[in-house]
């Protein structure tokens, strides 16, 4: 089923032969949007994107805990009005005060009960949501409107995969496979994804090269910093593809890689990427951006042991102030107000879905996520359950 903007549609009763309109509320962040996109195109029922652009004060009046448009600037965002959805689906703590003022102004205006669902981490009670789907590290409670997923929904399929190569497969028949699919992220909580980190998977990128041979299909993202796109770029010497993420660019190769690659290396700081990566059902690699009290994979001074020495130091220069703070509140802050990825990195390791870069090779190709098929079933039960559709 497409995804329209609303025109044409009018009001009516959810059931088997007219389905329930979704209201897609789409935020600024990829990974959030990339997760409310692929439930609702999994769910197959007619679907509307909602679109917000915020007030630069929207952090003053924006508490999750309303049902408000106060921190939205209007005029320049989608307009919310009837025919009314049966449906909302939401992540992030922008859209959660929106996702209620639906519902309150569809309950006063047409007595319509519209459902709530938010995926991630909600800020508000969970009470508050029909439905909430999370991943392990949010760590919330095992509540009975909380389905615990072992990974973040996501838009990859092989369809889609398989949909997107063709466009890139001229440009990357001259590289010898194996092909190696890369995803950078960037900065993410207390792990650093900077220039060194950048030189740092480039050798390590160079040194898999090697190992079995091949080359690189690279893509940054809008989370990479240009000095560490610039040191990873400058040190890649193997037969390459380096793509500089663009906003809003038609070419964007992101699928195509991923439907080319024979091998898939993820910078580990995006959870939603990891599970991306592995959901191509090709053998895939973590990379641990950080090191010493930055590192991921080992990390004494996170999990309350000794300080591992000067000698892992960055400087405190802003981001690296801010990523001291988070590491700070993650060992002796309340649980709710960080989330630990490292978690989630150790559940694909642990499944063999994935390996660290540099610590040998996958075994074999990793068992597919059923993640989406899960939470699929839990959103279609909450209308069958009332057999409204």
């Amino acid at each position: 089923m497409g995804i329209g903007t609303g025109a044409g549609l009018s009001s009516r009763t959810p059931s088997e032969a007219s389905p329930p309109l979704v209201w897609l509320l789409m935020g600024d962040r990829t990974g959030d949007n990339s997760q409310v996109l692929g439930l609702g195109e999994a769910l197959g029922w007619p679907l509307v994107e909602k679109h917000f652009i915020h007030t630069p004060y929207e952090k003053l009046v924006n508490l999750p805990f309303g049902a408000h448009l106060l921190g939205v600037a209007k005029s320049r965002s989608s307009a919310l009005e009837a025919p009314w959805p049966d449906l909302v689906i939401s992540a992030g703590r922008k859209n959660e005060p929106i996702a209620r003022y639906i519902r309150k102004q569809a309950k006063r205006d047409a007595g319509k009960a519209v459902r709530l669902i938010h995926v991630g981490r909600p800020w508000a009670k969970p009470s508050t949501w029909d439905l909430v789907i999370t991943t392990p590290q949010y760590r919330l409670p095992r509540d009975p409107n909380i389905l615990h997923n072992e990974t973040p929904l996501h838009r990859v399929t092989r369809a889609r995969l398989d949909a997107a190569a063709p466009a890139w497969e001229g440009r990357v028949a001259h590289l010898p496979r194996p092909r190696i699919a890369v995803l950078a992220g960037g900065n993410s909580g207390p792990y650093p994804f900077d220039r060194a980190s950048g030189t740092r998977l480039a050798a390590q990128l160079e040194e898999l090269v090697q190992q079995v041979g091949g080359s690189l299909l690279v893509t940054t993202s809008a989370r990479t910093l240009d000095a560490t796109t610039q040191a990873l770029f400058e040190e890649i010497h193997s037969p390459s593809i380096l793509y500089r993420w663009k906003k809003n660019d038609p070419d964007n190769p992101f699928f195509a890689f991923l439907g080319l690659a024979d091998r898939v290396v993820v910078t580990a700081d995006s959870v939603s990427m990891m599970t991306e990566a592995c959901a191509t059902g090709r053998p895939v690699y973590l990379y641990d951006t950080g090191e010493g009290r930055t590192s991921m994979k080992r990390n004494p001074w996170l999990d309350g042991e000794d300080d591992p020495g000067s000698a892992t130091r960055r400087p405190l220069d802003r981001w690296h102030l801010k990523a001291w703070v988070y590491r700070l509140t993650m060992r002796l802050g309340p649980q709710r107000l960080t989330r630990d990825i490292r978690i989630v990195q150790q559940l694909l390791v642990d499944s063999e879905r994935a390996v660290w870069l540099g610590d040998g090779h996958p075994k074999r190709l990793p068992r597919p996520l059923d993640d989406m098929p899960r939470a699929v079933a839990r959103v279609r039960a909450l209308f069958s359950s009332s057999g409204s559709a």
